[in-house]
């Protein structure tokens, strides 16, 4: 199904650009408005909560003016981690919420994210009729004066959402005694990150929690571990943590220093939850998964199925299958029995409860040997590229030579303009080389 605005993860750009600017978002605002107005309810709400980026205060009075436009009531958070909005757009009943947000991406990129009101990401088919909606004459959807929607601000969106962590664990859990490092990449995590983690007891030494609208992901969060790692080692701490932009990524750090990816996390869980007779069905991971935990569920006889890259399509099929984990190795992790979509504090909380009491993080991560993986992010000015006869070539070329010794996968960055070129072999020169064939056509 082909779309025009919404990609892998909502809809994402840079600033001002042909879809992300203040026009725009108030069309999204009453399109998504008009489509999730049910006439069975008595009131019309929706949720809007964001991360730390300066163009939130152009583009969130833009999609307030489009919903309220629509009808709708709105409900705004300020900044608050994704899925602590999907967990309040479920609790507070409301039609749908809405994330602003461009994840890890840069400061000078925004965009958002679309949640229905059972807190699911919307499917494709949504997103599409949503999108029909946004090309419509704009008076087809404008409500009537008498009913405008109304906005008030909530206060207690970070209490709310840390309240509800919590009750997913016994009311003796308790952190008393550990040294955590918290990175918040200056972002939506930035007040509920070190706020739940002191609240359970714990020494927190927390880092990015300085936003200033230009620093989110700068330097700092889950696309740069090597700053938490330095933290760990310097603080001596049990664990770091680090986030992204939105809170909805979790990479970790143990004791040792050694970086734990998303793929670590999800074969500790897996390992943790089939113990104790919790993993149902088994596990979701994506294209991108290392083939070396493929290889570790096999050996400990736990479903693995790839899907789609997007934590939206791991969980439809975690879904399909009715597992209840799944994720990416970048850090997006679906704890199936009890959350919706990606979340970094939740998945703390889940391994700090595991270790909790005494056990050392370098023991319970490091399942498994990772298979040589080489990442390569290309930038692009058209991601149409890949179709090029010259790079489609360069990739059958790669992969006849990568043919029994590993795999090769090229695709489109749903969320920015990169073309990513990734690879996997126990033979690193071959995998360099054939990593290389197909860069060179892309630059």
């Amino acid at each position: 199904m082909t779309k025009k605005y919404f990609g892998t993860d909502g809809i994402r750009g840079a600033i001002n650009s042909k879809n992300i600017n203040g026009d725009m978002f108030f069309k999204f605002g009453l399109a998504s408005g008009t489509y999730f107005k049910s006439q069975k309810k008595r009131k019309q709400t929706a949720i809007i909560a964001k991360d730390t980026r300066l163009s939130g205060y152009t583009l969130e009075p833009a999609l307030v003016s489009g919903l309220t436009s629509a009808g709708m009531h709105v409900f705004t958070l300020g900044p608050l981690p994704t899925n602590g909005l999907a967990m309040l757009t479920k609790a507070m009943k409301a039609n749908m919420g809405i994330m602003i947000t461009a994840s890890h991406n840069p400061h000078y990129d925004n965009g958002l994210k679309l949640f229905g009101p059972d807190g699911m990401k919307l499917s494709d088919k949504i997103e599409k009729k949503i999108e029909n909606l946004i090309d419509k004459q704009i008076a087809n959807n404008l409500s009537i004066p008498e009913k405008l929607g109304r906005v008030k601000r909530l206060e207690s969106g970070t209490n709310d959402y840390i309240k509800i962590l919590k009750k997913n664990f016994s009311k003796e859990f308790n952190l008393r005694g550990l040294r955590i490092v918290i990175d918040c990449a200056n972002g939506a995590g930035y007040k509920a990150g070190p706020k739940l983690l002191r609240s359970l007891g714990a020494k927190v030494i927390a880092i990015g929690i300085n936003p200033n609208g230009l620093n989110i992901n700068n330097n700092c969060g889950s696309t740069f571990p090597s700053k938490i790692k330095l933290a760990v080692k310097k603080y001596k701490a049990h664990l770091g943590i680090s986030l992204d932009g939105d809170a909805d990524r979790i990479i970790m750090c143990d004791e040792i220093g050694n970086i734990i990816d998303g793929d670590q996390i999800i074969a500790a869980l897996a390992t943790r939850w089939k113990n104790k007779k919790m993993l149902k069905g088994g596990v979701v991971g994506t294209l991108m998964s290392n083939y070396g935990l493929e290889k570790y569920f096999k050996s400990e006889r736990i479903k693995f199925i790839r899907a789609n890259v997007g934590d939206r399509y791991v969980k439809e099929k975690m879904q399909k299958n009715s597992f209840n984990l799944g994720g990416e190795q970048s850090g997006h992790i679906i704890l199936g029995k009890f959350a919706t979509t990606g979340d970094g504090l939740l998945v703390a909380l889940e391994v700090l409860f595991a270790i909790r009491k005494g056990m050392k993080a370098s023991k319970f991560f490091n399942k498994f040997k990772r298979t040589p993986q080489i990442l390569n992010n290309i930038d692009v000015k058209n991601k149409s590229i890949i179709k090029n006869f010259e790079v489609k070539k360069s990739i059958k070329i790669a992969e006849k030579l990568m043919k029994g010794q590993g795999r090769i996968l090229v695709r489109k960055s749903g969320t920015e303009s990169k073309i990513r070129v990734m690879g996997e072999s126990e033979n690193k020169e071959l995998l360099k080389k054939c990593i290389n064939i197909i860069s060179k056509k892309i630059k």
